[in-house]
């Protein structure tokens, strides 16, 4: 396993928040584990862990939506990568918008897309839902460096990892 750790220690993934709305619930979290897995058509998988409470609230519905973070909302990540929704409104002070099939939007984000979820599979520890995406946008003015993996290390999780 020591292998495997060490090209793991060698990624740098950019980070996202994706959210969920379901049930009269909404949630968020920051996630690290996502990636395009289709060019024709577009698929984006997006992986939750089963102990999130995002992944409670996006079992139930239809889409997500997933949003890349400029390096300069650390503040932003640390809300949904530090925080719970079992305990916390992530969403209370935050400018959102109701986007596709009721996803909810964070308008500050460089840039976003809302994914149809076409099917969940399992892969370990998380569930990866498999997005087709039907609207998207962000801020155009947004040119600096994207939040990764490596300026999120900090960020201690809300929920434990095991």
């Amino acid at each position: 396993m020591a292998g495997m750790d060490e090209f793991v220690d060698r990624l740098n993934p950019e980070m996202y928040v994706v959210t969920a709305a379901a049930g009269g619930e909404r949630a968020g979290c920051l996630v690290g584990f996502a990636s395009q897995c289709s060019l024709r058509p577009v698929r984006f998988v997006v992986w939750l862990s089963e102990l999130n409470h995002t992944f409670r609230v996006a079992r139930n519905g239809d889409v997500l939506a997933v949003h890349l973070l400029g390096r300069e909302q650390y503040g932003l990540a640390e809300l949904f990568g530090g925080d719970t929704g079992d305990r916390t409104d992530k969403f209370q002070d935050l400018r959102l918008r109701v986007a596709y099939g009721g996803a909810l939007v964070l308008e500050d984000a460089p840039a976003w897309f809302v994914g149809r979820i076409l099917t969940r599979a399992g892969g370990g520890d998380h569930i990866g839902f498999v997005l087709d995406p039907v609207e998207w946008g962000g801020n155009e003015a947004h040119d600096g460096p994207l939040l990764r993996l490596s300026d999120a290390v900090t960020i201690d999780p809300g929920h434990p990892v095991d």
